[in-house]
């Protein structure tokens, strides 16, 4: 073949490492069909019309979706596609990623949903106070460094350990942040895009309504429309026992717990790391 005929071939676009298509029939083939259904079959797995009948869709539309012919489906049916592939959290993941190329909306942790090895992390952080909170903003977990420099989280009822109320509503606590509003702004921004990735909730709602209601500071933040992400940064507070305290703040996600965020606090300067060390000391085992 000559050079000219090669350069008048068109060019090879290779195919993508993973598609919907083949997501979908491999996913299709990994699952037993019921036992009574099973008989004689040529290929293994489910057929397709028996996909479609889980997932309440019609035969002729699954088998477009599997040939990239059928859209971009909505929401409802990949969640519906994801429970009839019985996919586990990650397969529910990349169908999302796959066909709307984003991840899936989170379903909020509950407390009970915090694993053993996540509460290991942070007490192995004895001196950065750290918790981890949902996207409404409860904190389910935290470490013995918090509950000395932050607050005792085992001896105030469930609702009190929602962050943002107690950021906007509680007088003792604003008064040991001498950049309150700017944390108040950060944090509104934050959660707004939280609450947004985890598809909304009752409880969400529920808490604005009850702040918006309750202070003309969060209702005039509130109107600002700021979204941000939590990121890196530092925070200052004025602790009653050892004065002035600055803080390095980094957010990590939980992998494997929708909605749960790691929020960890480190002592900026070694003078801010001996002031944590004297609290963490004086708070009982």
């Amino acid at each position: 073949m000559t050079t000219n005929t090669l350069a008048s071939l068109p060019p090879v676009v290779p195919e993508p490492a993973v598609s919907l298509g083949s997501f979908l029939r491999d996913r299709r083939a990994r699952l037993q069909p019921e036992a009574a259904a099973r008989g004689r079959r040529r290929t293994p797995g489910l057929r397709r019309e028996e996909v479609a009948a889980r997932a309440a869709v019609s035969v002729t539309w699954y088998t477009w979706l599997e040939q990239g012919r059928g859209g971009a489906p909505s929401e409802e049916v990949l969640e519906r596609l994801a429970r009839a592939l019985e996919l586990d959290a990650a397969g529910r993941e990349m169908l999302f990623l796959l066909a709307q190329q984003r991840p899936p909306p989170l379903t909020p942790a509950r407390a009970a949903s915090v694993p053993s090895a996540l509460q290991h992390v942070l007490d192995a952080m004895p001196l950065s106070p750290a918790l981890v909170k949902t996207p409404a903003w409860d904190v389910v977990a935290w470490n013995r460094a918090a509950t000395a420099v932050l607050t005792d989280y085992g001896k105030v009822m469930p609702n009190e350990r929602n962050t943002l109320r107690r950021l906007v509503l509680d007088a003792t606590h604003r008064d040991r942040l001498p950049d309150w509003e700017d944390n108040v702004r950060f944090a509104i921004g934050v959660f707004r895009v939280d609450v947004a990735r985890a598809g909304g909730s009752p409880e969400a709602d529920a808490l604005i309504a009850e702040l918006l209601a309750a202070s003309e500071d969060f209702r005039r933040l509130w109107a600002e429309n700021d979204v941000r992400h939590h990121g890196t940064g530092r925070k200052r507070f004025l602790h009653p026992e050892v004065g002035a305290v600055t803080f390095e703040t980094a957010a990590f996600a939980v992998e494997g717990a929708d909605g749960l965020t790691m929020i960890v606090f480190t002592p900026a300067t070694a003078e801010d790391a001996v002031k944590v060390e004297a609290l963490v000391d004086g708070e009982p085992e």
